[in-house]
């Protein structure tokens, strides 16, 4: 059969990404296939189609999240049914489409209460969220953690996963609606940026003592500014660029607090089966009983993609973004 698929030609800009028909074989043994919902947009979808993280091959389709339903099984298919709801997020890429095939290891059911458009907008950031605060650092009830891009899809369930930790959060935000997103998901102090001395914030919060976790997804804008809000034997967590890549560090910067630094990536912490699928299930969970409310911002059609990655490098979106087959 054909389905309606995005494909990447050659590395690029957004008018890269072209809507085609493409043949899709039936499920091979351990995949299944499934019909698309809902796409999660995600900016590690940009950074293979402009070049800056090098594809699997040419073309390819990209996008790693996405929701719907099972429609054929493969051979050795036996834990799961047509008709079957499911999610799933990170590798193998291909999600830009209406319909393909996927390893049957790599789907979470969706909780009956919980609407497919959520499931594909939270799970791979709330994989993200999950790993940056429950297994990168042992953080204790009633530290501060420092959230950049608190409004935005990771930022936002990083904020409300945070509270329901315990923590304390400041999130920095580049206008007054993100300010009051954030505050909304339970930021206890909002920075804008660029505006505010966010250093000089930091340490007055926190009276000196620094965050005990960074979580930076925006990179070279944000980088140096981030180090001065770590804590003593505090975390800075780089796990993004959108702003750009960082420049070459000094690493004497990180004796000022004995700050550890990661450049941390989801398929370390989902590379099993059994981590990927704990993870995954606790993700849609929290989101079906109301702890993690997903925001989705705002909803393009499947070949309207390049208007998506436009708004997305633009940051013109807030929360989540969907495409929609």
């Amino acid at each position: 059969m054909r389905t309606p698929t995005i494909l990447v030609h050659r590395p690029g800009g957004p008018a890269e990404l072209r809507l085609e028909s493409r043949e899709l074989p039936p499920p091979p043994a351990r995949e299944v296939r499934v019909r698309h919902a809902a796409i999660g947009l995600n900016f590690i979808d940009v950074y293979y189609r402009s070049g800056l993280y090098t594809p699997p091959q040419l073309p390819f389709t990209p996008g790693m999240e996405g929701a719907g339903v099972v429609t054929e099984l493969g051979p050795q298919v036996h834990e799961i049914e047509v008709g079957t709801r499911v999610a799933y997020a990170t590798r193998p890429m291909g999600a830009y489409a209406l319909e393909r095939n996927i390893p049957v290891s790599r789907l979470v059911r969706i909780p009956d209460d919980l609407e497919e458009s959520v499931a594909a907008a939270v799970l791979l950031k709330g994989l993200t969220a999950e790993y940056l605060l429950r297994r990168m650092v042992a953080l204790q009830r009633g530290t501060w953690v420092l959230v950049h891009s608190a409004a935005g899809g990771v930022g936002s369930l990083l904020v409300q996963w945070a509270k329901h930790l315990g923590l304390h959060v400041i999130g920095t935000v580049s206008s007054k609606a993100k300010a009051d997103a954030a505050r909304a998901d339970g930021a206890d102090e909002v920075v804008l940026l660029p505006g505010e001395d966010l250093v000089e914030r930091v340490k007055k919060v926190t009276l000196g003592t620094g965050c005990s976790a960074v979580y930076d997804a925006v990179g070279k804008d944000t980088f140096a500014r981030s180090l001065e809000c770590v804590g003593v034997r505090g975390l800075l967590a780089s796990y993004g660029q959108s702003s750009g890549l960082i420049p070459p560090l000094d690493l004497r910067q990180l004796a000022t607090n004995s700050i550890f630094l990661a450049r941390p990536s989801i398929f370390h912490y989902t590379a099993s089966d059994a981590d990927y699928q704990g993870a995954g299930s606790e993700v849609l969970g929290l989101a079906a009983a109301g702890v993690l409310k997903c925001r989705i911002g705002q909803t393009f059609p499947l070949a309207q993609a390049a208007r998506a990655h436009e708004a997305l490098e633009a940051r013109k979106t807030s929360g989540s973004t969907l495409l929609v087959p």
